[in-house]
């Protein structure tokens, strides 16, 4: 059994197979602290944890998924076996699913007939999977809070960061469940903060704008490369005229976990977004 050497952290990052998060765990790996990918994909986990070691860092990769909370605990004894307590923990697993996607922007007389690839609205849209991406998104982010933030109340030290959305803040047309889901992160986020506070546990949300990544590329990006007609119209509504990169996301990270530069910072949701919150479209 390995051990902490004196001083040393140790982080989980959920969801650390996907673009943002793996730039993340790359980062917290290059500071010296100790990082734990969580995801689904074993795969992809150890493509994060190869580049992390071949920068000198240290990771390890647990398979589990972050709804089921008995896989969450077993992946909790096994990073506190070798390594101790988690004290920074990154909710970046959750996530869209096309199917919860509406191919329109309003309702639509179409939509009451047969469901059909090209024709998805509201009234006919997979109601279990609209579900799926609800409860991946906030039970998701709930349960590692709970298993991990009860080490971190128990050493009264701890920083968790969220991953929120633009849709926190309003809605978006066509994504109702995500939207749905990340409005609860952020008010989880502000609950959460409030409560953990006399444990010295802070909790904070960042809340990135439009990022290339492999899911968003389908939305996005046409075959080509180049912008969709939704990839135009958010283009049009951000003032820097780009999408986000996953790097772009490290300075917030490295500045909520330092204690010195953010010490007396909790319960915040922090846009990330390219100015895009400030554009009102007018």
């Amino acid at each position: 059994m390995t051990t902490n050497t004196v001083g040393a952290r140790v982080a989980v990052v959920t969801g650390a197979g996907g673009t943002l998060c793996s730039a993340l765990a790359l980062e917290l790996a290059i500071q010296g602290i100790k990082v734990a990918l969580i995801g689904r994909t074993k795969s992809k986990l150890e493509i994060v944890r190869d580049e992390i070691e071949a920068q000198g860092g240290t990771a390890m990769v647990i398979s589990a998924d972050v709804v089921d909370r008995e896989a969450i605990k077993k992946a909790r004894q096994e990073i506190n076996s070798k390594w101790g307590a988690c004290s920074i923990l990154i909710n970046g697993a959750g996530g869209n699913q096309m199917s919860a996607v509406t191919t329109q922007t309003v309702f639509e007389p179409e939509e009451l007939g047969k469901t059909t690839p090209d024709k998805r609205g509201f009234f006919n849209i997979d109601l279990d999977v609209f579900q799926d991406v609800v409860l991946d998104n906030t039970m998701g982010t709930v349960i590692p809070c709970q298993v991990f933030g009860e080490d971190m109340a128990k050493n009264q030290k701890g920083v968790i960061i969220n991953f929120a959305s633009m849709n926190t803040f309003r809605p978006l047309s066509r994504v109702a469940a995500y939207g749905m889901a990340k409005a609860g992160i952020g008010n989880f986020t502000q609950w959460l903060a409030s409560y953990l506070a006399p444990a010295n546990i802070r909790v904070n949300a960042i809340a990135p704008g439009f990022f290339i990544n492999d899911r968003s590329k389908k939305i996005l990006l046409d075959a080509g490369g180049q912008p969709t007609d939704r990839g135009e119209s958010i283009l049009r509504q951000t003032p820097l005229k780009r999408f986000g990169q996953a790097r772009e996301l490290i300075g917030c990270m490295n500045w909520l976990i330092d204690e010195e530069a953010s010490g007396f910072v909790t319960g915040t949701i922090l846009p990330i977004d390219g100015g895009f919150m400030a554009d009102s479209g007018i």
